[in-house]
């Protein structure tokens, strides 16, 4: 049965944070099926958004998404996204909050992207755990959640079930990686050479600051 991995679209979020994660496991399930013809795609795919039905969200820069399922209708997921981007309507917003910490309580995995590190604390799905950010955000994100173990210079952070990736293009990589656990080394290599990219499977690599 495929795994439901549920990614947050909020007004500000940063297109490539959603967007990236978005396409490595979409393209996972795609590659999957044509390596193991007549299996199920290990992925399914959906998005999410504090929106009415039908109204697009509007990501940072003016980019319009419209997302698969409102929070009042939205599934339980086994892997939940929570991108970041400018995050102050999702933190502004109790329903978002509720949201995901709803979520992250049933899921398997609950992952962030640059600044979605920020409503994961906010939320309270992470308290003293070990997190990264967009390397223009450690700062704050240490001073606005002291209890936090920020890690900086560094890709992404694999607590467990509670993962958290650097700036923009991180979250390429840390999704690739969550691909690699889930569902193989072998798919997450077919996965990052479908989409042409360089996967680096180092997290301790510094982030470009």
């Amino acid at each position: 049965m495929p795994l439901r991995v549920l990614i947050l679209a909020f007004d500000g979020v940063e297109a490539l944070d959603f967007a990236g994660p978005f396409e490595v496991f979409t393209t996972a399930s795609r590659v999957s099926q044509r390596m193991r013809p007549g299996t199920a795609a290990p992925f399914d795919v959906a998005s999410v958004a504090h929106a009415q039905r039908g109204q697009p969200v509007q990501a940072r820069a003016g980019l319009q998404l419209l997302a698969n399922h409102t929070l009042a209708d939205s599934p339980a997921a086994d892997v939940l996204i929570v991108p970041g981007g400018v995050v102050d309507a999702p933190m502004a917003s109790p329903d978002t909050l509720r949201w995901m910490a709803d979520q992250a309580a049933r899921a398997k995995i609950v992952a962030s992207v640059c600044t979605g590190a920020f409503l994961l604390a906010e939320s309270g799905v992470v308290s003293n755990d070990s997190v990264t950010t967009h390397w223009e955000d450690i700062a704050e994100l240490r001073e606005r959640f002291p209890s936090l173990d920020v890690r900086e210079g560094v890709r992404w952070v694999d607590n467990g079930r509670i993962v958290s990736s650097a700036g923009i293009s991180a979250g390429i990589d840390m999704s690739l990686h969550l691909v690699e656990r889930l569902a193989g080394r072998e798919l997450a290599e077919r996965t990052a050479r479908q989409m042409d990219y360089e996967w680096n499977r180092n997290p301790s690599q510094p982030s470009s600051a």
